[in-house]
């Protein structure tokens, strides 16, 4: 029996050792019986200078109070998703987001487990986001220079009747203050729509501030966005956030159905009164900032699948708008290509005078998941590689070489047989799947609504490459 003890002993910490986190497990006298290679990492010390050794001689900066560990040895209950900020007996300033357990054996209390994620570098880095958003803004404030949005509704270049008559829409609606929502497929241009709106707005020149929600993770977002009062957590200083960065102007919210559902709670008040509370804060602030948020789902989607707060998305439905995907605005295809190729013309000093009409062909067929942002970008491939006065198929990016050699469509021009015609347009209904899922079966399977095994065998017998 002590033998398979200590071999289970040995079997549990060789599978501890290899978790990418930080454990540190402490007896109930607060002294360290295990910690693994990804702690000491973290807080810049040796495992030999924590085992075995109270939990407060190494780490002096903390005590019963903002310790998760010795919280949950005197309550005897789980905390969740705890910031934690300390400094290690070398002086190092260490910031984690904890989850604490209790551990207990037979019914009896052991000890507890810290399993800590490093956000030390990820909230130095947001923090010196918002500074520089500051110190930016400040600047273009001193200097009287106008809009910090790049983009005006003029810039979204289109031939498509639908999208004309959207822009000018969305020119008249800047106007106001209410909240806006856009929502389309990746590489639609959200973000590029949204500055034209603000840049026709009457806050034109006041500051436009964008925060991506699914760039910061969930339990910094908050700091990001409200800013932190004094000693909210430990080592926590007045900061403002980005909703005070952008008082008078607009603050633009990517990907919000990425936003924590208690965060939208947050933010829904906002939206409802223009106050909030910093991070830790006992007073409301108050502001006047137009949110405009951005999804590359359907709302639809994120209120089913409960990313989305339905009573925040219908604050933000006032006016909302989607932008149609490349693939179904076939007549600006062509006119973008043209576009970029006279742009890249002039940035990379060359003389391309036309596109090939099997290149046309090619741009024409092909379904573009990543819609305008993946044209401009096959297009400025092309032109760097182009030694011509035409863009030829040989240069033509792997994806849409790829694209041709699958038998999408035959360039050649030859009629194709009513079988070859279903056959090419099941292998590019397909290849859309597999490219929008990022080669995932399942939900490839799901989107063309095939069984998966269905699937598998199509990709088999045209012989397409899943990822």
């Amino acid at each position: 029996m002590p033998q398979e003890v200590a071999i289970s002993n040995e079997v549990l910490k060789a599978i501890l050792s290899r978790i990418d986190e930080g454990i540190h497990v402490v007896d109930t006298n607060g002294k360290t019986i295990y910690y693994n290679e990804v702690a000491a990492r973290h807080d810049g010390l040796n495992i030999s200078d924590v085992i075995g050794k109270p939990l407060l001689q190494v780490f002096p900066s903390l005590n019963e109070h903002t310790s998760t560990l010795l919280k949950v040895l005197t309550s005897k209950k789980a905390i969740y998703n705890q910031a934690q900020s300390y400094t290690n007996v070398y002086g190092k300033k260490i910031e984690t987001m904890n989850t604490t357990l209790p551990i207990f054996v037979k019914k009896h209390f052991v000890g507890a487990m810290e399993i800590a994620k490093d956000h030390s570098t990820m909230k130095r880095l947001s923090e010196q986001l918002v500074d520089l958003q500051r110190q930016l803004l400040a600047r273009k404030n001193s200097s009287k220079r106008k809009s910090t949005a790049s983009y005006t509704l003029q810039d979204l270049l289109t031939k498509n009747p639908h999208f004309i008559e959207m822009k000018k829409e969305a020119e008249k609606l800047a106007r106001s203050h209410s909240p806006i929502l856009v929502f389309g497929e990746s590489g639609t241009g959200k973000e590029l729509f949204v500055q034209g709106i603000h840049h026709a707005s009457p806050r034109a020149s006041a500051p436009f501030i964008a925060q991506n929600c699914a760039a910061i993770p969930e339990n910094l977002l908050e700091s990001i966005l409200f800013g932190t009062a004094k000693g909210s957590y430990t080592g926590a200083v007045e900061r403002p956030g980005l909703f005070e960065l952008a008082d008078g102007g607009t603050l633009f919210l990517d990907e919000i159905h990425a936003m924590p559902i208690e965060l939208q709670a947050k933010l829904l008040r906002v939206l409802e009164d223009g106050r909030f509370r910093r991070l830790g804060g006992a007073k409301d602030v108050v502001v006047d900032v137009r949110v405009m948020a951005a999804m590359n789902v359907h709302p639809k989607t994120a209120l089913d699948q409960k990313l989305l707060r339905s009573d925040l998305f219908y604050r933000l439905n006032v006016f909302t708008f989607e932008l149609t995907a490349l693939r179904n605005r076939k007549e600006d295809i062509l006119y973008l290509s043209e576009v970029y190729m006279k742009y890249f013309n002039q940035c990379l000093n060359k003389k391309v005078l036309r596109i090939s009409d099997g290149v046309k062909e090619v741009l024409l067929s092909y379904s573009w998941p990543g819609n305008v942002r993946e044209l401009k970008h096959a297009l400025e491939y092309m032109m760097n590689i182009s030694s011509g006065e035409q863009l030829e198929l040989d240069d033509l990016p792997v994806m849409l070489k790829e694209f041709i050699k699958k038998g999408a469509k035959r360039i050649s021009g030859e009629t194709l047989s009513f079988r070859e015609r279903v056959a090419a347009f099941e292998q590019e209904m397909i290849l859309e799947a597999l490219q929008r899922t990022g080669g995932n079966i399942q939900q490839a399977a799901s989107m063309l609504r095939l069984p998966r095994q269905t699937l598998q065998y199509k990709i088999q017998k045209y012989e397409l490459d899943a990822e």
